[in-house]
């Protein structure tokens, strides 16, 4: 299987920084199952890299079902249009707050602020409406996937992006939280459009709530044997910044 194995039905591909940051790709979905979920598929320029893992690992592309967004900004969202040239038939899921969004060609959430939007376009020579999207699925918070013979709920995690979700399953303590909460006691920037540090504070103190044993976030590196209240103490740590 590719790249790094977490759980038998939990891998990770690393992403590839360049000037930008490139999220790291997650697979879940016992491979015997049939029906795995991709979650982030990273930055612009990265599918044939994050497909490459894939196939080298041994994944059949017709086991491959959906695609997942914690959440849709450019380093996250930037090569799914590559990964679904070469998987016409995935769906897409993304919370209901950045679903319309996406529908509709509204990019402010993607790149957003307009001068990383300038500067991305430039770079790598993007259009607008690029990253216009049909979503199959629209979560919801408290919603419990059923996918790949494992069960993920969705935890809606608004501050770093109004349509932030985690991914936790309650069988492994595995929380997949985007760009809420870092593995080094850093948490997402909240000065993007639609971010919200009130809210962040919020978001953190909810995940403090989870049993979490492997912390999987969309950048750096992730966390095995996570301490007991590591989330609640960075929630702790950045709160005077978040009041």
């Amino acid at each position: 299987m590719p790249s790094v194995k977490i759980t038998d039905a939990l891998f990770l591909i690393p992403g590839r920084d360049e000037a930008i940051p490139d999220s790291h790709m997650y697979l879940l979905g016992e491979p015997a199952s049939g029906d795995l979920s991709l979650v982030d598929p990273g930055l612009v320029g990265k599918g044939a890299y994050k497909m490459g893992a894939l196939a080298k690992g041994g994944v059949r592309l017709t086991d491959i079902k959906r695609v997942i967004m914690t959440h849709t900004h450019l380093d996250h969202i930037g090569c799914l249009r590559e990964i679904m040239n070469e998987i016409p038939s995935l769906e897409l899921w993304v919370h209901a707050e950045e679903a319309e969004a996406l529908e509709q060609g509204d990019e402010r959430t993607v790149y957003g602020m307009a001068m990383f939007k300038q500067m991305c376009q430039a770079q790598y020579r993007l259009k607008d409406g690029a990253f216009t999207f049909k979503v199959d699925r629209w979560l919801e918070d408290g919603e419990v996937l059923q996918i790949g013979g494992d069960a993920w709920k969705v935890i809606h995690v608004p501050g770093h992006s109004a349509g932030g979700i985690a991914l936790y399953s309650s069988a492994t303590g595995a929380l997949i939280p985007g760009d809420v909460v870092y593995a080094d006691h850093s948490i997402g920037r909240f000065d993007l459009y639609g971010a919200n540090r009130a809210q962040l504070n919020k978001s953190l103190a909810t995940l403090a709530g989870f049993q979490v044993n492997v912390l999987l976030p969309g950048h750096n590196h992730i966390l095995k044997d996570v301490p007991p209240g590591y989330i609640a103490r960075t929630a702790e740590q950045w709160a005077p910044y978040l009041a």
